[in-house]
C-alpha cells in the first residue's frame, strides 16, 4: 500500500491498481471527525482520506521515493491541473557571475560562538566594561570565599584592553587551610558549552603574571568539572612570570563531551593574574580559525560574493557601539572587543575585518564590505563633520588593497597577508536612505572613494527599482522581509524596472518572516524559491542577491528564520538553505527563454538555464519549477532549438523539495525532514511529461550534447515570460 499525506489530505491506493495518478480532495470536516473516509475516484480506484498520520516507516518510504510513487499509478487518470512549459534553447542571455552569494551578519551568535572557532567567551575579561571591579560573566569560580577571592583590575599589558583577572588564592597545598584536592580557580563554559572531541588537539593560550612561583592546571572537563577530558600544568618560577608572560598549552582530548568547560586551577597560595585566555581547536578550516563544518555548508552554496559584517551590526544602536574595523585588526590579544548593542551581546572581535577578507578568499568569492558612514540607529554625524568617517573607510580600503609598504597595507602584511585582497565592492552604510545626513554624507564618501579608487563599485542604500536614484551609484540596495504570499508574488518585482543605463540592483537581504516562516518552514522556502526564479529571470538588472540571516546559534535566536542552525556540536540547513542549493549553478550560466501555458490560473513559476559542470565539463539544461499551489500538476516540458538527440537518455536527474506539511521544519532531531530528494530521470528528452507535486520545488538537470546557443544582448526582451 502506498501512502501520501500532504497538508490536510492523504492518498492511499492499493498496489493492485494499474492507474498512476489519482486526484486528491481536501478533507471535509465530517471526514476528519470520523477519522477517515473513502471516496470513489473512478476506474476502480479508491482514495481514502485519513486524519491519522501514517506510520513512520511508510513516511520514510514516501520521501525516499516521492516522485516514483506518483509515476507508479497509470498516466491516463485525470490530474488536478495540466500545463505546458516551453523552453527555447536556441538563444539565451548571460547571467552575471555575481548573481547569488551570501550575507554574513554578527547576529544570533553567528560568529562569536559560531563560525569563529574560539571556545572561550569573554576571553579578555572586557565584556563587563572598562571600569573595575567588573562582571566577569560567563567566567565562574571554583571554590568558596575561604579559599580564594576573584576580582578584576586594570593591570593588563594591553593598552586597548586593560582589564585583567586577579585571583587571590588563600588556601595552600599544606597547612591549616589546605586547598581542595582538585584545586581552586576559575572556569569558562564557552558559548553554551564547549564541544570537545576525543583525539582532537586544542590550543590554549593565556597571559599570566605573579609575584611568586605558580603551578596552574589547565584542563578541559565536563560541565560539572568532571570528567577530565584533557589536562596539562603550567609551572613557572617567580622571576619568569613577574611580568606578563604568554603561555601556550596543547591539550589532546581523551574523551568527547559536547558540554565542556575550560578550567584554570591551583593548590598553591598566592596572587595570580590572568588575561586574554583563548582555547581553539588546532584543526580549523585551512588553519584560519573558522569552524570547518559550517564553512563546508557555505562552500556547498558556491557563493559568488560575501557581504559582511552587517547589517545593523555595522550601524549599532549608538555610534559608540558600531563595528569599527580598526578595532578588529592586529594581534587578537590587542583587540578591545565591543558590545553589539543591536543584538545585545559582546564580541571579542577575533572575527574581525581581516578575517572576513580572509574568509572571502578561502571561499574563492568576492568580498563586499559594508562600513559605517557616521550613522547609527539612534544618532548620526552631521555631513559637515563626516570626514573622519570617510578617512576611516579609505584606510580600510588601503588595508585590504594597499601596497605592503603603505601605512595600512603594512599592517595587513604583518598579519601574514602581504598580497592585497580582491576588494572591489563597498556599501556606504546600511538601510539609512532618507535619514537627515545620509545623502549629504553619501556624496562625500562617493567622491572621495571614486577619486582614490576609481574601480571600486559603490552601493547606495536607496531603492532604485521603482524610480531612478538622484545620486551616483553602481548598485542600489534592496531589502525585503515579508509573508510567503507577498514574496512569491514579488517574483515579478523587477519586471518593469527601467533597463536604462544606471545602477544595478543588489537584493542583499530577503526572506519570508513572521507566522509563515516559523523557525524555517517549507512554506517560506517555496516562496523564496519563486522570488529567486524571478531574480534569475531579471538578472539583466539584478546583479546580486543574498538571503538573510545566514546563521543562528540555537541558544540565541535573535531573529527567525535563518538559513543554517547550529549549536556547539550539531548543525542543519533550513528549507531556505536547501532552496539556495538549487541555484548554485545559476551565476555565470546562460538564461533561456521560458513560457508557461496553463489551463487555469497557475501557481507555477519556472526558469531554465544552461550550465557546464566544471569538473567533468559536461553541459546541462537545468529547468526549475515552483508549484506554490495545493494541486498536483501534469506538466509537459517542450524544449525547442535542439537537435532531435541533443538530450542524452542517461545522465539526467531531477531533484524535489517538498514535505507532508507546509509548516514542516528541520531540527536537530530530524535534520533531513525537509531536504531535496535527487533521483535519475529516465524519460529525459526534448519532450517530457512530468508530475509536479503540490507545494514543491523541482529541478531537472538534462545532460545534453555540446551545442552552441546564441547569446542575446543585455536587453529586457530576453527575459522569460509567463
Amino acid at each position: 500500500m502506498w501512502v501520501m499525506k500532504s497538508l490536510d489530505f492523504a492518498v492511499v491506493a492499493s498496489s493492485s491498481v494499474s492507474a498512476s495518478v489519482v486526484s486528491m480532495s481536501p478533507c471535509s470536516d465530517k471526514m476528519l471527525s470520523e477519522g477517515r473516509a473513502e471516496i470513489e475516484c473512478g476506474r476502480g480506484v479508491t482514495m481514502r482520506v485519513c486524519k491519522e498520520a501514517p506510520s513512520s516507516g511508510l513516511l520514510l518510504f514516501l520521501f525516499i521515493g516521492l516522485s516514483s510513487v506518483w509515476q507508479c499509478f497509470a498516466l491516463d487518470v485525470e490530474a488536478n491541473q495540466t500545463a505546458l512549459l516551453l523552453v527555447n534553447a536556441s538563444t539565451g542571455r548571460a547571467i552575471p557571475e555575481t548573481l547569488f552569494g551570501i550575507f554574513f551578519e554578527e547576529i544570533n551568535h553567528a560568529g562569536a560562538g559560531g563560525l569563529w572557532a574560539e571556545l572561550v567567551s569573554n576571553r579578555g575579561f572586557e565584556a563587563g566594561g572598562p571600569n573595575t571591579p567588573s562582571n566577569i560573566d560567563p567566567w565562574s569560580i571554583i571554590g568558596d570565599e575561604s579559599f580564594l577571592v576573584v576580582s578584576t583590575d586594570r593591570s593588563s599589558c594591553f593598552e586597548r584592553n586593560k582589564v585583567a583577572l586577579r585571583m587571590d588564592v588563600l588556601c595552600d597545598s599544606q597547612g591549616d587551610n589546605m586547598c581542595p584536592a582538585g584545586g581552586v580557580g576559575v572556569y569558562n563554559p564557552g558559548f553554551w558549552g564547549m564541544n570537545i572531541e576525543e583525539g582532537k588537539t586544542y590550543k590554549v593560550v593565556l597571559y599570566v603574571r605573579s609575584s611568586g612561583s605558580i603551578n596552574v592546571s589547565v584542563s578541559l572537563t565536563g560541565s560539572s568539572g568532571t570528567p577530565t577530558l584533557a589536562a596539562a600544568n603550567i609551572i613557572a618560577s617567580a622571576p619568569d612570570i613577574s611580568n606578563w608572560t604568554k603561555m601556550e598549552v596543547l591539550l589532546q582530548a581523551k574523551q568527547s563531551n559536547t558540554n565542556s568547560r575550560l578550567q584554570l586551577t591551583t593548590t598553591n597560595k598566592g596572587v595570580i593574574w590572568f588575561d586574554q585566555v583563548s582555547a581553539m581547536p588546532l584543526a580549523t578550516y585551512k588553519g584560519h580559525g573558522f569552524r570547518t563544518e559550517l564553512i563546508e555548508m557555505l562552500e556547498d552554496i558556491k557563493p559568488q560574493f560575501l557581504r559582511f559584517p552587517g547589517g545593523c551590526f555595522v550601524e549599532g544602536e549608538w555610534l559608540r557601539n558600531a563595528f569599527r574595523w580598526k578595532e578588529t585588526v592586529g594581534p587578537w590579544e590587542e583587540r578591545p572587543g565591543h558590545f553589539g548593542d543591536v543584538w545585545k551581546y559582546w564580541t571579542d572581535d577575533g572575527l574581525g575585518y581581516f578575517e572576513f577578507l580572509l574568509l572571502a578568499e578561502d571561499l574563492k568569492t568576492r568580498p563586499i564590505w559594508v562600513f559605517n558612514n557616521g550613522i547609527s540607529l539612534n544618532d548620526q554625524v552631521d555631513s559637515s563633520v563626516v570626514w573622519p568617517f570617510i578617512k576611516e573607510a579609505l584606510d580600510g580600503i588601503e588595508f585590504a588593497r594597499g601596497d605592503p609598504n603603505s601605512t595600512w597595507g603594512s599592517l595587513r602584511a604583518q598579519m601574514g597577508h602581504p598580497e592585497p585582497f580582491d576588494l572591489r565592492y563597498v556599501a556606504i552604510g546600511n538601510e539609512e536612505c532618507g535619514l537627515k545626513n545620509y545623502l549629504g554624507s553619501y556624496l562625500k564618501f562617493h567622491s572621495a572613494i571614486k577619486s582614490a579608487y576609481p574601480d571600486i563599485k559603490m552601493i547606495s542604500n536607496c531603492d532604485g527599482s521603482s524610480q531612478p536614484l538622484d545620486h551616483p551609484a553602481d548598485f542600489y540596495d534592496f531589502h525585503v522581509y515579508t509573508s510567503a504570499k507577498n514574496l512569491f508574488s514579488m517574483a515579478q518585482k523587477f519586471d518593469t524596472t527601467s533597463r536604462a543605463a544606471g545602477p544595478k540592483a543588489f537584493v542583499s537581504e530577503y526572506a519570508v518572516t513572521g507566522n509563515d516562516a516559523g523557525t524555517g518552514s517549507l512554506l517560506a522556502g517555496l516562496a523564496e524559491a519563486g522570488f529567486l526564479i524571478g531574480l534569475e529571470k531579471n538578472s539583466d538588472i539584478v546583479e546580486m542577491a543574498s538571503y538573510a540571516p545566514l546563521f543562528v546559534n540555537s541558544n540565541d535566536r535573535r531573529w527567525n528564520p535563518d538559513a543554517i542552525v547550529f549549536d556547539s556540536s550539531r548543525l542543519y540547513g533550513t528549507p531556505s538553505y536547501w532552496v539556495q542549493r538549487f541555484f548554485t549553478e545559476s551565476s555565470g550560466a546562460t538564461l533561456l527563454d521560458t513560457t508557461i501555458q496553463a489551463s487555469s490560473s497557475s501557481s507555477l513559476l519556472a526558469s531554465a538555464i544552461t550550465w557546464t559542470n566544471s569538473e567533468d565539463k559536461k553541459s546541462y539544461i537545468k529547468i526549475k519549477i515552483v508549484n506554490f499551489g495545493s494541486s498536483l500538476v501534469n506538466l509537459t516540458i517542450s524544449i525547442s532549438g535542439l537537435d532531435q538527440n541533443s538530450i542524452q537518455k542517461s545522465g539526467s536527474s531531477k531533484m524535489v523539495l517538498t514535505s507532508a506539511n507546509l509548516m514542516d521544519e528541520n531540527s536537530f532531531s530530524e535534520p533531513n525532514k525537509v531536504v531535496p530528494i535527487q533521483s535519475l530521470l529516465e524519460n529525459a528528452g526534448k519532450e517530457m511529461d512530468v508530475v509536479i507535486l503540490p507545494y514543491s520545488f523541482t529541478s531537472f538537470d538534462l545532460l545534453k550534447e555540446s551545442t552552441s546557443i546564441r547569446i542575446k544582448g543585455d536587453d529586457h526582451s530576453s527575459r522569460s515570460s509567463i
